[in-house]
């Protein structure tokens, strides 16, 4: 009960706090020490989402979680789909929403287990209930890693563009969202011809989803109860 009631006051508390680290950057952080790599450090730099390029929030939504604005935190089609997908593939497909993320990201360790998965069902359903969606796709844009040992699109921007997080441009901003599923291994600074073609898929759907638009629906309860219909 100790447990149960301290991860709805962390997830509480939240909601109004920048998260001082997660555990993903706690484990990339013993990870390195276990490697013996004493000069690791998380570049790690929290910024409001008003502060953030729009372009940024339409990139991840994108390329990650079309249905964002209408789930409760869970994308039940795109299970569905992910589970045909991989009874017939050794390819796997993940169907991790953004809230589902945020969950892993904040408070889990990376892997599969059923422990963790069912953690972070319990995690995602208290970030829905505790959160707006304004603020679970800010805590997403600050903590996602995309490269190693870059938090967060503020760190990201002025690492590889040299500028702040509100003035990326569309392109940019579609270039760090086309690493997301794997920013070890996918590059920024040198976009494979995958993250390329990535890339462009992304700022396709940003254009097709209508932009600013798109964004708005965050703020209005309607589309959040009529989502699917």
């Amino acid at each position: 009960m100790a447990a149960l009631l301290g991860s709805v006051v962390l997830v509480v508390l939240l909601r109004w706090l920048p998260p001082p680290t997660t555990a993903f950057m706690v484990g990339s952080r013993v990870s390195a020490l276990a490697d013996g790599d004493f000069s690791y450090r998380n570049d790690y730099d929290w910024e409001r989402l008003e502060r953030i390029s729009p372009h940024a929030a339409m990139a991840a939504i994108a390329a990650e979680d079309q249905q964002f604005p209408f789930h409760a935190g869970f994308d039940f089609e795109s299970i569905r789909k992910a589970v045909q997908h991989n009874s017939k593939s050794k390819r796997k497909r993940g169907a991790s929403t953004i809230s589902q993320q945020v969950a892993k990201n904040l408070f889990l360790w990376s892997g599969r287990s059923w422990v963790r998965k069912g953690l972070e069902v319990w995690f995602t359903v208290l970030i829905e209930a505790a959160w707006p969606k304004e603020r679970i796709l800010e805590v997403y844009l600050n903590v996602a890693e995309f490269g190693p040992g870059t938090w967060g699109v503020q760190a990201a921007a002025r690492k590889f563009f040299r500028k702040d997080a509100a003035r990326l441009t569309r392109r940019e901003a579609a270039t760090l969202a086309a690493v997301l599923p794997n920013p070890r291994r996918f590059r920024v600074e040198r976009p494979s011809p995958y993250v390329q073609r990535r890339r462009d898929a992304i700022m396709g759907q940003m254009r097709a989803l209508g932009g600013p638009a798109f964004l708005r629906q965050l703020d209005d309860e309607e589309p959040l109860a009529a989502g699917r219909r």
